[in-house]
């Protein structure tokens, strides 16, 4: 397992896009939204943990399709699926993988893009801890999404279209949390339901 989870790794940063793409969005998203809105700070600071999360959302959808992709054209997910090795645990491994190279630069980056959108003090720690406990959520729904449309030409559409619903749990209980944690109220409940 761990022999599959860094050749995944390895093929995520020399196959290009993963990283760097996802990071790159994020970015653009979190300096976009400030031009659009406008620079008020009370505007920007109450819609920073929505805007957070959507971005660092839309940023795990941008490279799941290359999730089976590469396995299924090169015939690896052919001797992964014969392999004694369960089927849960390949998918476990590569949205580990996944998480490991989009989610956790994400949650990283979070802290500084959300200075642009005047995020409240108080909610920096909590942003960094539901970004924690979200993104291995996308990883991992994401792999099921990637997992029906790995054969399909332009799956790319279809798995966004399979995947944003259920995304939707994720994203109003992460960015609630963000948004109690920025305005002081207790968070407990919230935090609970992001993690089950």
């Amino acid at each position: 397992m761990r022999a599959l989870l860094v050749r995944d790794l390895k093929l995520a940063f020399r196959a290009g896009g993963g990283f760097g793409l996802g990071l790159a969005f994020f970015l653009l998203i979190a300096v976009l939204v400030p031009l659009g809105v406008g620079p008020e700070g009370g505007t920007l600071g109450r819609i920073a943990p929505g805007i957070l999360w959507v971005g660092a959302l839309l940023s795990c959808l941008l490279s799941l399709d290359r999730m089976f992709a590469l396995d299924f054209e090169d015939g690896s997910l052919d001797l992964l699926a014969t392999s004694p090795m369960p089927l849960e645990g390949v998918v476990a491994m590569k949205a580990l993988a996944h998480w490991l190279v989009t989610g956790v630069p994400l949650t990283f980056a979070a802290p500084v893009l959300a200075v642009l959108l005047n995020l409240p003090g108080p909610g920096y720690g909590w942003l960094v801890l539901s970004l924690l406990l979200g993104t291995p959520a996308l990883s991992m729904i994401g792999a099921f999404g990637a997992a029906l449309v790995v054969g399909l030409k332009r799956g790319g559409l279809l798995l966004s279209l399979l995947v944003l619903p259920l995304y939707v749990p994720t994203l109003i209980f992460g960015g609630e949390v963000v948004r109690r944690g920025a305005e002081g109220f207790a968070t407990g409940a919230v935090l609970a339901l992001l993690a089950a």
